[in-house]
């Protein structure tokens, strides 16, 4: 390395379902189906599953879980109960900007 040049790092990009902006995974909350819990947040990001990502907007979550595009993409239909604890955890997020 010459002249103070740095060599980048691979940042996996996801989209967010709520805006469809492309962001680094870290930057998103992912949800992910599980057998055993079914739909739940995963703020590790490294659960066995099929999963989403959100902003960490209250924004992005109220257009995620307003339509069929989350349970498209897990190949899930929420229940009441999971759809009522996804929106639990949407209203301690930010509202957006």
């Amino acid at each position: 390395m010459t002249g103070g040049a740095t060599v980048g790092h691979h940042v996996p990009q996801r989209t967010c379902l709520g805006c469809w902006e492309t962001r680094g995974k870290r930057e998103l909350i992912r949800l992910v189906r599980t057998r055993e819990e079914g739909v739940v947040v995963d703020p590790s990001g490294k659960r066995t599953g099929r999963g989403a990502y959100l902003c960490p907007l209250q924004d992005c979550w109220q257009k995620g879980l307003r339509g069929k595009g989350l349970e498209r993409r897990l190949r899930v239909r929420l229940t009441p109960e999971e759809r009522h604890r996804l929106q639990g955890f949407a209203s301690m997020l930010p509202q957006g900007g």
